[in-house]
């Protein structure tokens, strides 16, 4: 009998332990809020992956150890670093400022031209004997001359045939008005954020901003052209390096033939490597037109007319609030409105 009570009382005593192990975990058990994802976490260290050539590096060179190796190049570092880098101007500190974890960085003053100074200065820079503007008009993708003489449907079809070769390009045209009703809106809210989402994570929000190259020239024989240019940037990167964050999609809005065709040509490139795919740019290229006024159906007669509107205005008061810094402004609702989109 005492050989049978012995195993009954072990197990009963492993129930017990477990039993308080499981109570104790669930104790401490936390619910978190998925719905905002700011991604921060960078992939395996640059530093591991390399230790061994590094370490025969510095042995090389004389240094003790890889920090040794490190401070010796540092100043190196930092200017690569700083060539490389796409300025994007810093917003100033809120008054009030929110919860630092969920919050998107304040934006600067509308009107401000520090968003097209940024494209200028990187114009400029790259815009040496022999080197490529970092925007390029539109006669560099087009014959403009050819281009003046073809029907809308076929220059639309020329337009996205220019672009199909490239898996990470972005193209479409757009009718004139609606671009000048986003156009208005960006005039006054040059900054804003909108969500990506990620089935079963939540979402990641990015940071863009518009900047205007307002050229003279609009025909095809001048250098120059009216643009307006919106670069994406993961919200986590800007926070992480303000001026020096590094956008992964640029979409470029094309002038020149708005007036004599009623069209406007929007090409985009996604960097790769940046974060963000092909399929996450387009997403934030919808939530872009919608956001500003474009294809909300406002003037549009039926059932659906009146939801329409009332969501465009929902829209509208977002922009507007991340604009002025309102306090009634949430990422909640920023959510809240991106999902119906979808």
């Amino acid at each position: 009998m005492a050989s049978i009570r012995v195993p009954v009382l072990r197990h009963l005593a492993g129930c017990q332990s477990r039993s308080l192990r499981a109570s104790q975990q669930r104790r401490w058990a936390q619910v978190h809020d998925v719905r905002f994802l700011a991604t921060t976490q960078q992939p395996r260290s640059v530093l591991e992956k390399y230790r061994d050539k590094l370490d025969r590096k510095a042995r090389e060179e004389g240094h003790g150890d890889i920090d040794t190796l490190k401070k010796a190049y540092a100043d190196k570092i930092h200017g690569l670093r700083k060539k490389d880098a796409i300025p994007i101007p810093t917003s100033p500190a809120p008054t009030n400022p929110p919860t630092p974890d969920q919050s998107p960085p304040q934006p600067l003053s509308p009107g401000t031209t520090a968003a097209a100074d940024a494209i200028t200065s990187a114009t400029k820079a790259t815009s040496g004997p022999g080197t490529t503007p970092a925007v390029k008009p539109l006669s560099s993708y087009l014959d403009l001359a050819k281009a003046r003489t073809l029907p809308v449907p076929e220059l639309t079809a020329v337009w996205r045939l220019r672009h199909a070769a490239s898996p990470r390009s972005l193209c479409a045209v757009i009718p004139a008005h609606t671009y000048a009703a986003m156009e208005a809106a960006a005039r006054r809210s040059p900054q804003f954020v909108l969500p990506v989402p990620h089935p079963g994570q939540g979402a990641e929000i990015h940071f863009l901003q518009w900047a205007f190259g307002d050229g003279a020239g609009q025909d095809s024989t001048s250098s120059s052209s009216k643009t307006s240019t919106v670069l994406f940037t993961q919200l986590a990167e800007y926070k992480a390096r303000g001026e020096f964050a590094q956008p992964h999609t640029s979409v470029t809005h094309h002038l020149d033939l708005a007036a004599e065709k009623g069209v406007v040509l929007m090409e985009g490139t996604v960097l790769e490597g940046r974060g963000a795919e092909i399929d996450d740019a387009r997403w934030l290229v919808m939530c872009l037109q919608r956001f500003y006024g474009g294809w909300d159906g406002e003037k549009a007669d039926g059932q659906g007319a009146g939801i329409s509107r009332e969501r465009a205005e929902e829209r509208r008061k977002l922009l507007e609030w991340f604009g002025k810094g309102d306090a009634r402004f949430s990422v909640e609702k920023l959510l809240e409105e991106s999902e119906k989109l979808a």
